[in-house]
């Protein structure tokens, strides 16, 4: 069954960005998918994670897009912890880099949600 969990909050631990989950099964084997998509109806990213039979999800709403503006200007991948365990989300920053440029004036993904990831990502979308 798909789970889909929203991260509101991030920290900085040793200069990388870190977010946990409490609310995980412990004996859930999650795995980064190295993949992220553009909700554009419920104006989120969503990060994928490889539940072995589904994929769960991790929802990114504006709230936390401060923080995602803070992984592209450090060039970093994002740590999540799963429990004990701490897994780093490969190519987060490829992935999302590629989307925020792609969704720069590109209104198929609607002007509403175009607009708000031009004004968070702004400083990014200048360089």
């Amino acid at each position: 069954m798909r789970k889909i969990y929203t991260i509101e909050t991030l920290n900085f631990e040793n200069e990388q960005l870190h977010f946990s989950l409490n609310d995980i099964e412990v004996n859930l084997q999650l795995k980064p998918a190295a993949q992220l998509i553009a909700d554009s109806d419920d104006f989120a990213f969503i990060y994928l994670l490889d539940a072995g039979d589904n994929y769960h999800y991790l929802r990114f709403p504006p709230s936390s897009w401060e923080q995602l503006v803070h992984i592209l200007q450090k060039k970093q991948n994002p740590k999540l912890q799963l429990g004990e365990e701490v897994i780093e989300l490969t190519n987060f920053y490829d992935e999302l880099e590629m989307l925020v440029y792609n969704i720069e004036g590109n209104y198929n993904y609607g002007a509403e949600f175009v607009q708000m990831v031009e004004q968070h990502f702004k400083a990014i979308l200048a360089e």
